[in-house]
């Protein structure tokens, strides 16, 4: 890797760090309520799916950005200047980040399976990690066609946001919240691998700056996002029946991303 790419992409592993621990801090700081009832199980449920707004501070600030740098001429030009320091080096294009961007989450399955385990079960996490795929797709995908930003390889006009950033991102955001409060630096280091994929989007030539930071906003948003509405989800897909199994993964396939859902009763 070349000297600008290890620098760049060490500032912006500190910087995710950072916010790491601030989303760390902020999601300690939740609202004390009375303890229910033991037979109050839909009171509980409602409770727990409150969703934290200071958790959405750090993605709407990368959304922000993101959409500022579509009009903002100091912005755009840090776009420009970025991708030209970029073809200076002249780095090797590689396929890499299309497999980097899903590294988090199947990372939290594999460390399940070897037996250290995560906040959910296996059924649970399906169901939010499959959420929130499906937000981000729903989020980068129309946003694609409608802003219409030219790639800086000049390849089409989908550009923002950075679909494989923001797949990445959810992905480290999930392994976050799954290890979060047992332990906190294995939480954390999904998001090397979500940095690594937004920055080979930019040294591919297929994302602008701005692309890559609404991308990580996005994808931490829908992971947020799937939290917040797992419990009305599960009941809604027949959580309290015990005999229900599932399964919810996501697949590449063919330059496609899609989610595979199975259900048995």
């Amino acid at each position: 890797m070349s000297k600008f790419t290890k620098k760049t992409a060490f500032h912006l592993f500190v910087f995710i760090l950072f916010c790491g621990r601030m989303t760390a801090q902020t999601s300690n700081d939740t609202i004390q309520v009375q303890e229910p009832k033991q037979d109050s199980i839909t009171e509980l449920n409602t409770e727990k799916s409150h969703l934290n707004y200071k958790s959405l501070i750090i993605p709407a600030a990368f959304i922000g950005y993101g959409v500022a740098s579509l009009s903002v001429k100091k912005l755009k030009q840090i776009n420009f200047s970025t991708r030209d320091e970029i073809n200076e080096h002249k780095p090797d294009h590689i396929k890499l980040d299309n497999y980097t961007q899903f590294a988090p989450a199947i990372l939290v399955y594999g460390l399940n399976a070897a037996g250290v385990q995560g906040k959910h079960n296996f059924k649970e996490r399906s169901i939010i990690y499959g959420t929130s795929m499906l937000i981000t797709s729903a989020i980068t995908i129309p946003l694609k066609h409608m802003v219409k930003e030219e790639r800086p390889d000049q390849s089409n006009n989908l550009s923002f946001p950075s679909g494989h950033t923001a797949i990445a991102f959810a992905s480290a955001q999930f392994m976050f919240r799954e290890y979060k409060d047992t332990n906190f630096w294995l939480g954390i280091s999904g998001y090397s691998l979500a940095v690594f994929t937004g920055v080979y989007r930019m040294l591919n030539d297929k994302h602008w700056v701005g692309d890559v930071v609404a991308g990580a906003g996005f994808g931490i948003l829908s992971t947020e996002l799937a939290y917040w509405l797992y419990p009305k989800i599960n009941t809604m897909l027949g959580g309290k029946n015990k005999n229900t199994a599932m399964m919810v993964m996501p697949f590449y396939q063919n330059k496609s991303v899609g989610i595979g859902f199975v259900k048995t009763f």
